[in-house]
């Protein structure tokens, strides 16, 4: 019963990050924009992070971490473009 729990909530992930590509696409500011992408950072770490529950290869946290630091990095980046001290 968990395992079917696990697949519904990493759909319902996809399905959000799918939702917010929208604003990624058509943000009215570059601000909206990097929100949007950082957001379907994090959806996408929660998505990879039940799929290796649900499988049992820890591959896929090792691909989560990797790609939640590297959305961190980023958006840390375009906050300070944004800001004007890059």
């Amino acid at each position: 019963m968990i395992m079917q729990e696990l697949v519904f909530f990493a759909i319902c992930f996809i399905v959000l990050a799918c939702c917010l590509l929208f604003r990624f696409i058509q943000g009215p500011s570059v601000a909206d924009r990097a929100v949007a992408a950082d957001s379907i950072d994090i959806l996408a770490d929660m998505a990879l992070i039940l799929f290796a529950l649900y499988s049992g290869r820890s591959v896929f946290l090792d691909i989560a971490l990797i790609t939640a630091l590297l959305g961190f990095i980023g958006s840390t980046i375009v906050a300070r473009y944004l800001e004007g001290r890059l």
